[in-house]
């Protein structure tokens, strides 16, 4: 158990201090790996108690980080990690130990693999199930290259849920391409119990004798007349199966070697090794099973195992959670749902294994069978509310920006061609923070906005949140959106529950002459700071909260366009979202033949690195300072006098 904060260099690592790279490690007797594993998951801990982020799946990898980078030849021979949130073991063993304590943060390491940050992350990841695609694209380039060296894929029980890895393995089997699968099973969802025999039974039928005696008697077979040819296939897998279970993988195509214990070096090392000199005959997977947070006594304990922590007391595990100001957006969205499911029977909620990121644990509580979590499965969750919408329910899809990303045929196809009331609950939209680039929930306002039907909303504070829950319910007739961030809200008065709001139609918050701002989502906040400085400065300024991008407000764009000579849109959100739907029902308008000077504010087009949201903002332009620059600057003045400062 790991009790106390190793400390890079701090000698409480002696055999960590001495290896730098996998080929430092390599160096190490056998003998010496249980006590490098050690050293290694108290690294981790101590590590991530100053940064926070993922730590619970890290432990759980430890001896399979090990084990991998002792036997295989990386970073030449490729390891490819599914959704890379288990890798901080892994960037500690690869040369970035110097910068671990930089995790998340700005100009630091990223939590998951990166390409750009180093040749040991062959393949970047964030999102899951993409591991064994990308490993049989790595091992069909070998083989079109006739270079020689492996692929090793590690996947997680709950990535494997997920219908891209299956069909990855069924193309693999089926090409007999070379690629070793380590599925890396923590809930025991699938193997009995690991003993000694299952691992003794593991390593026999990994080892090369075995393999070949197999391959012969295979061969032997084809020459038995059919029935005999039958009855001895099925009785050697009802053989393994019996003591193994992998006749699904088998099925597909992969030699199957497991389940192991995989904190076990003694178990592992011998099997990876028998992997690595086998001949090059098709695709196998180890079944290895792990526990989530091992080692540390306050994540073996915890019910989440420590999935996602904030920094903490590695004595004591406690966390040093910052006391909210406001509630969650991500609660008050669960909160009132719940209020809405209570009134109305046909209110269902459905996510994809993330029932507590995006607050449905609550829904579940309240009323269970009207909750479904699909696990990774966007696809399938979108088109299985379809499925409900037909029958007249009202579901609610609670997906992340970035992982309703993966579902965007299924949004097109499956929904808003045949117009069917799906309401896409849109948590993470705009700059996440600390997750980064994979994570931001950037482009939603534009995939969305481009598809006909489409109600679309962006709440500016927690009781516009309930307002806008309320109108999806009502919506009947077609599919519909509302999008919100990450984080906590404004402190708004929340209502007991919410009411409808006008489709289509926004709101006047503030009264001016010369400048308009019209805001789409949570930077309405910042725009009323803005407004209030151009104030300041003699320059009478409205503000706007345009509440829907489609139905687009069309009276408030023309009157705001009218009666001011600046108009400036914020949003959080990419190039080729809100701002292009006001731009084009100006256009339409011939309000832009008027002497408008016209303003876009949205993300930059570049892809946004981890940092904290503030900093993100501020990278972006998105600020009151950046907003009366902006407006500045459109009305002539000068770059110093527009400029804004920066702390």
């Amino acid at each position: 158990m790991v009790h106390t904060t190793g400390g890079a260099h701090s000698g409480k690592t002696p055999l960590l201090d001495q290896v730098k790279t996998p080929a430092d490690l390599r160096k190490l007797e056998e003998s010496q790996l249980r006590q490098f594993a050690d050293e290694l998951r108290s690294e981790t801990v101590a590590a991530v108690s100053e940064t926070g982020g993922h730590l619970g799946a890290g432990l759980g990898v430890v001896e399979l980080t090990v084990a991998i980078h002792y036997t295989f030849n990386t970073p030449d021979e490729k390891l490819v990690w599914d959704v890379g949130h288990q890798c901080y073991p892994h960037k500690i063993l690869t040369g970035r130990r110097d910068r671990i304590r930089t995790l998340r943060q700005s100009d630091g390491l990223s939590g998951f693999t990166s390409r750009a940050e180093s040749a040991y992350d062959p393949f970047g990841a964030a999102h899951s199930s993409t591991s064994i695609s990308a490993g049989l694209g790595f091992a069909v380039a070998n083989q079109l290259g006739a270079t020689d060296g492996n692929v090793i894929c590690v996947i997680g029980d709950g990535a494997m849920s997920a219908g891209m890895a299956y069909e990855a393995m069924n193309n693999a089997g089926a090409r007999n391409s070379r690629l070793i699968v380590i599925l890396n099973d923590n809930d025991m969802s699938i193997a009995p119990p690991v003993g000694a025999m299952s691992a003794y039974l593991s390593k026999l039928i990994s080892s090369k004798p075995y393999r070949s005696v197999r391959h012969i008697g295979k061969e032997l077979t084809e020459h038995f007349p059919k029935p005999l040819k039958t009855a001895a296939r099925r009785a050697e897998e009802y053989a393994r199966t019996f003591v193994t279970g992998g006749t699904l993988f088998e099925e597909l195509g992969f030699y199957y070697v497991g389940p192991i214990d995989g904190h076990n070096l003694d178990h592992l090392l011998p099997i990876l090794r028998n992997l690595r000199d086998a001949p090059a005959d098709g695709p196998v997977l180890v079944h290895a099973v792990t526990q989530k947070g091992k080692g540390y006594e306050p994540a073996e304990l915890a019910a989440d195992k420590y999935h996602g922590v904030a920094r903490f007391d590695v004595v004591t595990g406690k966390q040093a959670k910052a006391t909210p100001k406001a509630p969650q957006y991500t609660g008050v969205f669960a909160k009132a749902l719940v209020k809405e499911a209570e009134a109305d029977d046909k209110v269902v909620a459905v996510t994809a294994a993330m029932p507590s990121g995006t607050g449905l644990n609550l829904f579940a509580d309240r009323f269970p069978e009207r909750f479904f979590d699909v696990g990774i499965a966007e696809q399938h969750a979108v088109t299985f509310c379809a499925g409900l919408a037909c029958e007249g329910y009202k579901p609610f899809a609670a997906i992340y920006s970035t992982f309703l990303q993966r579902a965007y045929d299924q949004v097109v196809h499956d929904v808003a061609i045949q117009k069917l009331p799906v309401r896409f609950a849109i948590d993470r939209a705009g700059l996440v923070g600390a997750d980064g680039v994979t994570h931001q929930g950037s482009y939603d306002i534009a995939y969305l906005g481009c598809l006909p039907g489409f109600v679309l909303m962006a709440a500016a504070d927690e009781a516009e949140l309930m307002h806008m829950v309320a109108t999806q319910v009502a919506i009947d007739d077609r599919p519909s959106a509302v999008r919100y961030p990450r984080g906590e809200g404004s402190g708004a008065t929340l209502p007991e529950r919410g009411q409808p709001l006008e489709i289509g139609k926004g709101r006047i918050l503030r009264e001016g002459t010369k400048v308009a701002i019209l805001s789409y989502g949570t930077r309405l906040a910042e725009a009323l700071k803005a407004a209030e400085e151009l104030s300041g400065k003699g320059l009478s300024t409205t503000v706007a909260d345009a509440r829907f991008a489609k139905p687009l407000d069309e009276d408030l764009v023309r009157r705001l366009a009218m009666d001011h000579e600046v108009l400036i849109t914020v949003e959080e959100g990419a190039v080729g979202g809100f701002a292009t739907q006001v731009m084009h029902n100006l256009a339409e308008q011939r309000l832009l033949e008027t002497g408008l000077k016209f303003r876009p504010m949205c993300l930059p087009d570049v892809f946004i690195d981890h940092g904290k949201p503030d900093e993100q903002y501020a990278w972006a332009g998105l600020t009151a300072p950046d907003i009366v620059a902006t407006a500045l600057q459109a009305l002539g003045y000068n770059e110093a006098q527009a400029r804004p400062a920066r702390a």
